[in-house]
């Protein structure tokens, strides 16, 4: 059986108030929203991209986000 964890996705209040989620296992990978729920989406979309692109590229993608597909 194949355990697939979560992507972490950390969240905070800029000094503006707008909210910022990020990827940390993902550098770079981060959106802003009014609200968290918003930027949590954001990010989720931009991370799942990311990853895509690199898999379609041939680059390694980092452990904790690893999925594995049977051929």
């Amino acid at each position: 059986m194949v355990t697939i964890e979560p992507i972490r996705v950390e969240a905070e209040m800029e000094n503006d108030g707008r909210r910022l989620a990020s990827v940390p296992d993902l550098p770079g990978v981060m959106a802003c929203g009014e609200t968290e729920e918003e930027a949590v989406r954001k990010v989720k979309a931009i991370a799942l991209i990311v990853q895509a692109d690199m898999i379609a590229s041939g680059e390694e993608v980092p452990a904790p986000l690893r999925v594995l597909f049977a051929a």
